[in-house]
């Protein structure tokens, strides 16, 4: 894949082919591949593309369909674009739609770069709960949890393990914009458990043999992460083991497990729930 930041930029330009070499750069971020090579992905929407570009995050392109050309904020956000040195595309909706690969596709979409926070900036403190995921395999339930995770004020979510990409056009889509909102981390059990031991903090882990129900615990009296398992595997021994406590939530019908994003928001809104009766 050829390097987007190379592209002529500060420019608009209009492009019909599909075959054209910058529209075939973009297509190519649906890999993660050319993702990780290109630290680059795909955000698709007007207002999520305005609220990244208000919160500071980069965009090297912004594309937009012909029939959205005439709008006002699809002008202003267009020269904000062009003002920063990034280039502008006017396309037809076919093009639109081979980038975003589904039908309808929306009328803007940007090309960003990606930001990941270093988990030792992380400094919890009181009141603060985090999310840790370990090797979530879903670009849906990431998604889906790092909306939710925006919703309940939860302060960061951390990736542990080889999950998978939170900046897949899939994880983007399912986050509603929220992939922009609050710090994501990377890192390996290993690096996991050392900050973890350097900071005064609750580890809670949701656990199928877990023995505190997950509404008695006390979620306020320490910095909190709760560390939630794959989807299929749970969480292993090497992770469960250092937990302070296993949550477990309680089920009465034939289901065996949660979804994950499902379990994952209960306990967000729970622990939610305890700090909102501290306050």
């Amino acid at each position: 894949m050829n390097d987007l930041s190379k592209r002529k930029v500060g420019t608009v330009k209009e492009i019909t082919s599909l075959t054209n070499p910058i529209i075939k750069d973009i297509k190519s971020l649906t890999q993660k591949k050319n993702r990780d090579a290109s630290n680059k992905f795909i955000a698709e929407g007007l207002k999520l593309v305005i609220d990244a570009i208000d919160r500071g995050w980069e965009i090297e392109i912004l594309i937009y369909a012909k029939a959205a050309a005439q709008k006002d904020i699809v002008q202003k956000t267009a020269a904000k674009v062009v003002a920063n040195s990034g280039l502008v595309l006017e396309v037809t909706e076919k093009v639109l739609t081979s980038i975003t690969r589904r039908d309808n596709p929306q009328m803007v979409v940007g090309v960003f770069k990606q930001k990941f926070t270093e988990l030792n900036q992380l400094e919890p403190q009181s009141g603060d709960t985090f999310i840790a995921l370990d090797r979530v395999r879903d670009p849906g339930n990431l998604g889906t949890i790092i909306r939710t995770a925006d919703a309940a004020g939860i302060k960061g979510v951390i990736l542990v393990g080889a999950t998978t990409d939170a900046f897949s056009i899939e994880t983007v889509r399912a986050t509603m914009g929220s992939i922009f909102a609050l710090p994501i981390l990377k890192c390996d059990i290993e690096a996991f458990l050392n900050w973890q031991n350097a900071h005064d903090i609750s580890v809670i882990g949701s656990h199928l043999k877990g023995s505190v129900d997950y509404r008695t615990i006390d979620y306020k009296s320490k910095p909190t992460v709760l560390l939630m398992g794959n989807e299929q595997a749970g969480l292993p021994d090497e992770l469960a083991s250092k937990c302070d406590q296993l949550a477990r939530i309680p089920q009465v019908g034939d289901a065996d497990s949660l979804n994950l994003a499902i379990a994952t928001a209960l306990m967000s809104y729970e622990a939610r729930r305890h700090l909102l009766e501290l306050d």
